[in-house]
């Protein structure tokens, strides 16, 4: 194969959640409507694909986990027939982490190109004091425990009455509406058995969410905010010193989702309470200040959240009113954004939390915003797709965009001859075994499939599946279809 020609590219994708699969499936039908062949290597540090879709998604969202299908259909075709879909040289190679099983250069000597999809997984930063005491936690890691992710702990500390989630995002919303939430209606989804039993043995009667800005100001959708109205024996809370005036007045709304949203909650505030067991307060014009603590104990475990009231300030942002407000939580939430991590070996901007890029052509440094800007040069043959391209924002339509962009820049450097040629031939399965990696395929991922849907179909509350949790067991049961010991 010669660098100047799409007829025999191989190219690693690292990532298999939307953002890899989408680069994945369209890259095999640019090169062949190019008249090339393509063969993709999809590699994930999990044994299971779909990324943030399994492991992001509250349980209770099963319209979004039907996302799942499509992305299935993309990955699980077989050769044969008059219809061979590109999408077909797409082989899942999964228990693989990149800078740990292998080497970034090591890929990139097996392949002509490497497209980075590695999203945004870990919590951004709050920079105020106190926000480590005891009992201050971020929302990726709670997500990450109640969808079953196998590296976080299986027990999770709800032994709290009074919770604040400080955030005004979908994030925010699943994390409080999974708080709030009793166990009873959880169980037909496909949440895992110590997550269930968790929340089952539950304290928390009150869940607090602040946002900094008012409500003509939220960054929920109108389905998520619906949705936390529908909870059952949960009332929601509501003051009205957050709706002085008439900023949230949907006649004044700034579009249609937002006027819908308005709407929904000014009809809460005038709907009575039930008595229910749990609450669900929703706080505007709130700004964290400090995470206070009870130093009684010598752990300064979280007693409270100060905030500083905040007012519109004309420009379509807030300011600072000078006046505090201590609240009582003996818990805390941030979910503030996601932020992502670093591959080894790809270069990386701490201050944005992504790969430096122009339009998915990965830069040596962080000079963003054109070749120009400082003469960063482009590192060839490596690209960035997803969340670690362009930072933990927008929906899957944004995803399938960002790869179209990153993958025709992939196309037409392969027809000008920019891409590195192949170092090192062979199969990287053999450099894998060689290590006793025990990596997963897709048949693999089949079984891991099959078993957790006879899980659920057996299960005391019969569900769709239930999760197996543990790596190692997924890991066994991908690939040799046995539990470890």
């Amino acid at each position: 194969m010669t660098s100047s020609s799409t007829s025999d590219l191989r190219v690693a994708i690292v990532g298999a959640g939307p953002a890899g699969i989408y680069a994945g499936n369209l890259l095999g039908t640019s090169v062949r409507d190019a008249g090339g062949t393509v063969a993709i290597d999809l590699f994930e540090s999990l044994p299971a694909p779909y990324g943030l879709i399994r492991y992001g998604v509250a349980p209770d969202h099963p319209r979004i986990k039907g996302i799942v299908t499509s992305l299935h259909e993309m990955l699980d075709a077989t050769p044969g027939g008059d219809d061979v879909a590109p999408r077909r040289n797409i082989r899942f190679i999964g228990n693989v982490e990149i800078g740990r099983d292998l080497a970034l250069d090591e890929l990139r000597q097996r392949y002509d190109a490497v497209i980075l999809a590695t999203g945004a997984m870990r919590d951004a930063e709050l920079d105020i004091p106190g926000i480590l005491r005891p009992g201050s936690f971020g929302a990726a890691d709670f997500v990450a425990w109640y969808d079953g992710h196998p590296d976080v702990p299986r027990d999770w500390p709800l032994d709290r009455r009074e919770v604040a989630v400080i955030g005004n995002g979908n994030v925010a919303l699943d994390v409080a509406r999974m708080l709030a939430k009793h166990d009873v209606d959880l169980r037909a989804t496909e949440v895992a058995d110590n997550v269930l039993a968790g929340l089952g043995a539950s304290a928390v009667t009150d869940v607090h969410v602040f946002g900094r800005r008012g409500p003509a100001d939220i960054k929920f959708t109108p389905i998520e905010l619906r949705e936390l109205g529908e909870v059952p024996n949960v009332d929601i809370v509501l003051y009205d010193d957050d709706f002085a005036g008439n900023a949230a007045d949907p006649a004044n709304a700034r579009n249609n989702q937002l006027k819908v949203m308005l709407r929904l909650l000014n009809g809460w505030r005038s709907r009575p309470l039930t008595g229910a067991p749990r609450r669900l307060h929703l706080h505007f014009f709130h700004a964290p200040v400090e995470v206070l603590g009870d130093d009684r104990d010598g752990e300064g475990h979280v007693s409270g959240v100060r905030f500083e009231r905040t007012e519109p300030d004309g420009r379509g942002g807030v300011r600072g009113t000078g006046e505090h407000r201590d609240i009582a939580v003996q818990q805390v939430y941030r979910a503030v954004g996601y932020a992502g991590t670093r591959v080894e070996g790809a270069p990386f901007d701490e201050r944005t939390g992504v790969i430096p890029n122009i339009e998915g052509r990965v830069m040596e440094t962080a000079a963003l915003g054109g070749a120009a800007a400082g003469g960063a040069a482009v590192v060839p043959g490596l690209y960035a797709t997803g969340w670690i391209k362009r930072g933990p924002v927008g929906l899957i339509g944004h995803t399938k965009s960002d790869a179209m962009e990153t993958v025709a820049h992939l196309v037409a450097d392969a027809r000008a001859g920019a891409l590195p040629a192949r170092a090192v031939e062979g199969d990287v399965l053999e450099l894998l075994d060689a290590r006793e990696v025990p990596f997963t395929t897709w048949d693999g991922w089949r079984a891991l499939d099959a078993h957790e849907r006879e899980l659920g179909a057996g299960h005391e509350y019969p569900r769709e599946r239930v999760k197996v949790v543990p790596r190692n067991e997924q890991t066994a049961i991908s690939r040799e279809g046995v539990l470890v010991p």
